[in-house]
């Protein structure tokens, strides 16, 4: 009765009153918006300003290469679904590209960015926009999965973790495949918890989102039998009130078993869909070699039910399973790879605001009753992904766990559902913390690490390839020596995918020459440092350095 008359006579206080929640929801709504922006900004800067980086052009070339002749020719070891949205973004620069182009996907990258009379800089943005978008949406798919678990302020929490992720910012700014592999592969996972309330709707739905996942990224495979345990969980869970007697649970398991099965018969469906998108008469035809595989991976390979062009580009990843690769970690160079190599690198260049709240989440998620069914879908998926990074040949940077930023930006939202003053007083100051940091490397996100360990200047000294320097302040460094080293001798090494003179960068091979003639200005990029040996590093060893540009490359003088 008082809460009747209040609605109705309490004048524009009684309106307030009476519409609480709409007001948090329009506050909710606020922060995501603003949190959603801020990244938009800062990845749209970033997409503006870096060249394009060492993976770039072929993802581009091989994007070009269909949108012009409809095949799948160029990088089987990468499925073209991240290749078709980059095609998607690149085909507004209206490319253009030799039709009697012979090469391989290394030269067709260089050939469309440099030789096609394309503008690059354009061309590169039209291909990272799409990319830049897809990270956008998969911000709401963190904030919808925590706020599904632990109500709006969680979902804020989760959304402000992933917004301001360096990592996230840095590859999700790239016309790269790490971050729509790893934002599908998410999307399964919540339309899978989803699915324990309306099966039929939602396991459908994961299933797609699983085909995006595997006809992106071919690493996204190893966490298939993890979704489909999860598909078979979330039917159990459905039909509980009906699997009471042993035949019910063999009814609920039967049924589970069947959906599953659904599940990865559309997932593959989606991929075959995808090599159809891009070529009906699904012509293949290598453009190189392909490694044979033998042994179980092999047989595996073999009786996959996905195209030629799919189950070759497996092979191709297998092979560079077999190669040795150079890495370089805490200063030190090595051969092969290291186990805890992906450890240390996510210590390094997580801030430690973000590592303290995914520790604290993940133990809550475990503990706390009402989180704990919630664990298998959002802790195990990760954990399975992880543990294949881990074995995996190529010590190249933290974008190969792309994934744990995600999946644990989750995670850490359970920290709302801990009902201590601590957790509401804490968690709000890490994610401050977490965002003072991640704002400070701005725009220089790809060389980031936490203060810690002396900040994105300092990256260089402890890491090397995707995790400081791919290649991305090409076009920084021609600004610099135009603006202070204007008509001196420039000596370059660079590593990278771009073409320095296209950039006005007119430089030697300093390792072309001899040590005597090497006068002036010595540039060198920081991933060629970390490996230098022999000639180069005494030629470095024999200069001062007096300049940076981006975090990523070092001038020095001679």
């Amino acid at each position: 009765m008082i809460d009747s008359v209040t609605r109705t006579v309490g004048g524009p206080k009684g309106r307030w009153a009476a519409r609480p929640g709409r007001y948090r929801r329009w506050l909710v709504v606020a922060v995501v918006v603003a949190l959603l922006v801020q990244m938009a900004v800062a990845m749209v800067t970033t997409a503006v300003e870096q060249t394009p980086t060492i993976d770039e052009p072929v993802y581009v070339g091989t994007a070009v290469d269909s949108l012009h002749h409809h095949r799948v020719r160029y990088n089987p070891e990468h499925p073209p679904l991240g290749k078709l949205i980059i095609a998607a973004g690149a085909a507004l620069a209206r490319p253009h590209l030799d039709a009697a182009f012979t090469g391989d996907q290394t030269a067709l990258g260089r050939q469309v960015l440099y030789a096609s009379g394309n503008d690059p800089w354009r061309l590169m943005l039209c291909a990272r926009l799409p990319m830049i978008a897809m990270t956008l949406l998969f911000g709401l798919v963190v904030f919808a999965f925590a706020r599904e678990l632990t109500g709006p302020v969680g979902g804020a929490v989760a959304l402000a973790l992933y917004t301001f992720s360096p990592d996230i910012v840095a590859h999700g700014s790239l016309a790269t495949l790490d971050v729509p592999a790893a934002g599908s592969l998410l999307t399964s996972v919540w339309l899978l918890w989803r699915a324990r309330r309306r099966p039929r709707r939602y396991l459908p739905l994961a299933g797609v989102a699983l085909g995006a996942a595997l006809a992106t990224k071919m690493s996204m495979l190893a966490a298939v039998p993890v979704l489909l345990l999860l598909a078979v969980l979330s039917v159990w869970y459905a039909r509980g009130t009906h699997g009471r007697t042993p035949r019910g649970h063999a009814r609920s398991l039967g049924i589970g078993v069947a959906a599953a099965v659904a599940v990865a018969l559309i997932a593959m469906a989606v991929v075959w869909a995808v090599y159809f998108l891009v070529d009906p008469r699904l012509r293949w035809t290598p453009t190189g070699p392909v490694p044979v595989v033998h042994g179980l991976r092999g047989l595996a390979v073999d009786l996959l039910p996905l195209p030629e062009a799919y189950r070759d580009g497996m092979r191709v990843q297998f092979g560079f399973e077999y190669d040795t690769w150079h890495g370089f970690l805490l200063g030190h160079r090595y051969l092969g790879s290291l186990w805890y190599y992906l450890p240390v690198a996510l210590l390094v260049k997580t801030p430690l605001g973000m590592l303290a709240l995914w520790a604290a989440g993940t133990a809550v998620m475990l503990v706390v009753p009402r989180l704990r069914p919630a664990a298998p879908y959002v802790l195990i998926p990760a954990a399975v992904l992880l543990l294949a990074a881990l074995i995996g040949a190529r010590n190249l940077g933290v974008r190969y766990a792309i994934f744990l930023p995600m999946f644990l930006a989750v995670a850490a939202a359970g920290l709302m559902a801990v009902r201590r003053r601590w957790a509401y007083g804490a968690t709000p100051a890490l994610v401050l913390f977490v965002a003072v940091s991640s704002l400070r490397t701005y725009p220089y996100y790809l060389p980031y690490s936490n203060e810690a360990f002396g900040g994105p200047s300092r990256t260089h000294l402890r890491l090397h390839d995707s995790n400081v320097d791919w290649g991305q302040d090409l076009g920084r460094l021609a600004d610099r020596l135009r603006e202070r080293y204007r008509g001196e001798r420039i000596w370059l090494v660079y590593k990278g995918s771009g073409v320095p003179s296209a950039y006005g960068i007119h430089a030697s091979d300093p390792r072309r020459a001899r040590s005597e003639e090497v006068r002036g200005l010595l540039v060198v990029s920081d991933s060629s440092i970390a490996q230098a040996t022999g000639r180069l590093a005494a030629l470095i060893d024999g200069s001062e350095p007096i300049d940076e540009v981006g975090h990523s490359i070092t001038l020095y003088r001679r």
